[in-house]
C-alpha cells in the first residue's frame, strides 16, 4: 500500500499542467512561485511521513529525486522570467 503511495506522489508530480509563465505578470509570478515551494514542502513532508513508515529506502530515494528536480526545474523557469521582468520593470522605470 505505501508503494503505492509513493507512486501516487511521483504522478502528481509528473501531472503538473505545465504553465505559460512569460504571459505572467509579477504579482502571478510571486503567488506561482509561493505556490511550488508549498506543493514543494508538503510533497516532501509526505514522503517524510511514508519514510517513517519504513518505506524502501530505494523508493524513497528516488520519490525524493523526483520531487526535487521536478520541482526544482519549475522554481527556476519561475524565478528566471521573474528576475528578467523585474529588470525590465525597474529599467523601464529609470
Amino acid at each position: 500500500m505505501t508503494v503505492d503511495e509513493i507512486r501516487q506522489i511521483i504522478e502528481k508530480l509528473h501531472l503538473r499542467v505545465p504553465k505559460d509563465f512569460k504571459k505572467m505578470s509579477i504579482p502571478q509570478l510571486s503567488n506561482e512561485l509561493r505556490g511550488i515551494m508549498e506543493f514543494e514542502r508538503q510533497t516532501f513532508q509526505k514522503i517524510e511521513d511514508l519514510e517513517k513508515k519504513g518505506i524502501q529506502q530505494d523508493m524513497i530515494k528516488y520519490a525524493k529525486i523526483i520531487c526535487k528536480n521536478t520541482i526544482q526545474r519549475e522554481i527556476t523557469e519561475i524565478q528566471e522570467i521573474y528576475l528578467k521582468k523585474i529588470d525590465n520593470e525597474y529599467l523601464n522605470s529609470n
